[in-house]
């Protein structure tokens, strides 16, 4: 299977004239997938190109948040043809996350269905492409944890782009907005007071580590109450934390 970048560089040759048995053995291309190019012309985009080995583009906001939800509950597997599976697995006590996993999932790889299947407890968010590997390099065998998870150059910058989101994807996977709460005496009696606060597990180190940078890239201020959670407790970071997370619905 040949991609755009490859299509496209055998129809410039041909319209300057190459032959189509020189462009043959030079791009190592079948001279009936020439001829089929030549014959049939320029075609439009599809939705489904893949904006990493293709033309097609990447709608950036939404990546970084379905990285986020990927890194968290989601996974990659294969299936005949090499075609992927995405599954992002939602609970389904939020069914707002339900249908926003859904919606980044459409963002991202538009134009194709996105399929809902359901099990006890859970809903995952599933769609099928040859090209969801090139999105998400990350991919491999076993648990996260007990792989290296690091991004690529071009997904750092789209995450120090939106750090908000990719935060966004990572909390509605494995972070939550709890009410917390402790006590202090006063006036010689014990007080209890509750404040909100965010937490967010994860048991690969890596993915931690990434929650921490986006954390930092927005000045939000964290502590590690164990290896594997992560605390937002102070008030003007958790305000600001609500203005793009919140709690779970």
């Amino acid at each position: 299977m040949y991609d755009e970048r490859m299509r496209t560089i055998a129809l410039a040759a041909m319209g300057a004239g190459e032959s189509l048995n020189s462009v043959s053995k030079r791009l190592g291309i079948s001279r009936a997938a020439l001829r089929e190019w030549r014959d049939r012309g320029e075609r439009p985009l599809r939705p489904s190109e893949c904006p990493r080995c293709g033309t097609g583009t990447l709608d950036a906001p939404s990546y970084a948040q379905l990285l986020g939800l990927y890194l968290g509950d989601g996974c990659l597997s294969r299936h005949r043809r090499d075609v992927y599976a995405l599954r992002i697995a939602c609970d389904d006590v939020y069914p707002r996350l339900i249908d926003e996993a859904e919606g980044v999932v459409r963002a991202v790889h538009p134009g194709r269905p996105v399929h809902r299947v359901r099990a006890v407890g859970c809903t995952s968010v599933v769609s099928y492409w040859k090209h969801w590997p090139c999105l998400f390099p990350q991919h491999g065998a076993g648990p996260k944890h007990r792989r290296t998870i690091a991004l690529a150059d071009w997904q750092r910058e789209i995450v120090a782009a939106h750090p908000e989101l990719f935060l966004r994807g990572l909390f509605n996977s494995d972070g939550c907005r709890v009410a917390n709460w402790a006590t202090r005496t006063v006036a010689g009696q014990p007080k209890r007071y509750e404040y909100p606060r965010y937490m967010f597990s994860n048991e690969s180190a890596d993915i931690m580590r990434l929650c921490q940078w986006a954390l930092d890239l927005l000045d939000i201020p964290w502590r590690m109450p164990r290896p594997n959670a992560l605390s937002v407790a102070r008030r003007d970071a958790v305000t600001t934390l609500d203005t793009f997370i919140g709690p779970k619905s």
